[in-house]
């Protein structure tokens, strides 16, 4: 494989990763799923936020980040993911207060497909982050990292593929470890990670009320 294609791909492979293992609400979704669940939950959210990643950062590529400096547009779309990010770790907490087996329901969480159509949901409720893709893109084609579409493409598979990596580690990590838990503990990882979940969706609030 040509020098620039592994320079592209070990590059998206470092900014997929980075951007995975900040904690964030899909952080959090994926870490309390797979404690109460098991990994396979864990690895669903994570296969589901490495695809909004990947996505993402290809409007950002293809020049989509103008779009969301569209006033209305950026006022819609950030005050939508704060609603779904509240509504999902209100929604976590008050199952815990209830003592019930947390979350958005166990449905939702417990089957596999449907934890990735959640963590599709719950990824995609930030797409301002299509405008710091297509900086971190800018900056990438300046350093001759991603200035063709071959080794664009080849940044973009590696971004998927850290992305996912991380993911599967923490959940992998998190599954083994859930199975020492009581179900007393679990109820208040589920306290937690609404609470956290929930906080980050007021957050983005503000900030996109700021914003305009």
């Amino acid at each position: 494989m040509p020098a620039a294609l592994l320079t592209g791909l070990g590059t998206g492979l470092g900014l997929g990763v980075f951007v995975a293992a900040q904690v964030g609400p899909i952080w959090l979704l994926c870490a309390r799923s797979s404690l109460r669940y098991g990994a396979r939950s864990g690895l669903a959210i994570g296969a589901g936020a490495a695809i909004v990643d990947l996505a993402y950062a290809a409007l950002g590529v293809a020049g989509a980040a103008s779009l969301v400096r569209i006033s209305a547009a950026r006022l819609t779309l950030g005050l939508v993911g704060a609603a779904f990010l509240l509504v999902l770790g209100g929604r976590t907490v008050w199952h815990a207060a209830r003592v019930r087996h947390g979350g958005e329901s166990e449905g939702e969480v417990l089957a596999p497909g449907a934890a990735f159509r959640t963590s599709l949901a719950a990824t995609a409720s930030n797409p301002t982050t299509i405008a710091s893709w297509a900086a971190i893109f800018s900056a990438a084609s300046v350093g001759h990292v991603a200035d063709t579409w071959t080794t664009a493409t080849a940044m973009l598979a590696g971004i998927a593929v850290g992305s996912f990596a991380w993911f599967a580690a923490l959940s992998t990590a998190a599954g083994r470890f859930g199975r020492r838990l009581t179900d007393g503990h679990l109820r208040a990882v589920d306290a937690l990670s609404g609470t956290g979940i929930a906080a980050f969706g007021g957050i983005l609030a503000v900030r996109t009320l700021r914003a305009e």
